[in-house]
């Protein structure tokens, strides 16, 4: 008995410790990009030795596939709980429009995904961006419907999932790639990247809006976009 707790104990021990590199690692590549960083920068920012990175990971682009792999869990159960939370009295438009108000708010919050898009694509070998986009697929899967239900409705307006997702991402990377300009164009606001990123989110609201014809008393009005981020565990 004792020596199967003290085997659950090393696993569970073995677990964080991954965990904690993956943390690490996450953070790295997508401040600093897949070139800059290397196996011992990860190991002491995860607080671990050089050796015990390699026994968990054996290399660098091992650790990237597999914070690339988290990512991907958690952004499918992210959309999931997405769509999950959309009421059914709401009508098709307001659907898709609420899902991309939703998906935008979340990556200008947290932008390590576009991050991560954005560092594979500078590569000179797109190994990293094939790898991140082979589940393209699943995930277009998991809110396709929503698209689709739409185009039905309005067949004289209809709309592209890939176009709508495009804008979304050329959205979300203007504010990660360009965030000094936020500034420039919202003065108002000074150095409160709260208040900028609100500002970039809400000229991106009334995009879609008037995309999707929704109307202004339909519309999310907010004061903070932690508002609308919904709760799901993250592991990378």
């Amino acid at each position: 008995m004792q020596e199967r707790k003290q085997g659950r104990r090393s696993a569970e021990a073995a677990e964080k410790t991954k965990c904690d590199i993956l943390h690490a690692a996450a953070d790295m590549f997508a401040e600093q990009g897949f070139e800059r960083v290397s196996l011992r920068n990860i190991s002491e920012k995860a607080g671990v030795s050089h050796s015990l990175i390699r026994h968990h990971f054996g290399s660098k682009e091992q650790i990237w596939q597999a914070v690339s792999d988290g990512m991907d869990d958690f952004m499918q159960r992210y959309i999931t709980a997405i769509i999950n939370y959309l009421p059914e009295s709401y009508t098709s438009a307001q659907r898709v429009y609420h899902f991309l108000s939703y998906m935008s708010a979340f990556t200008l919050v947290h932008p390590r995904p576009i991050q991560f898009i954005a560092d594979a694509v500078r590569q000179d070998d797109d190994a990293l961006l094939r790898y991140f986009l082979r589940s393209k697929d699943e995930f277009s899967a998991a809110f396709s419907s929503l698209f689709d239900e739409y185009n039905r409705d309005n067949p004289e307006k209809p709309v592209d999932m890939w176009e709508m997702k495009w804008q979304m991402l050329q959205t979300v990377h203007a504010a990660t790639s360009l965030r000094p300009m936020m500034a420039e164009t919202w003065p108002e606001c000074g150095d409160d990247q709260d208040k900028l990123l609100l500002k970039h989110w809400s000229l991106y609201n009334r995009i879609i809006a008037m995309q999707l014809a929704i109307s202004a008393d339909e519309m999310i009005s907010v004061e903070s976009l932690s508002t609308l981020i919904f709760d799901v565990p993250c592991h990378v």
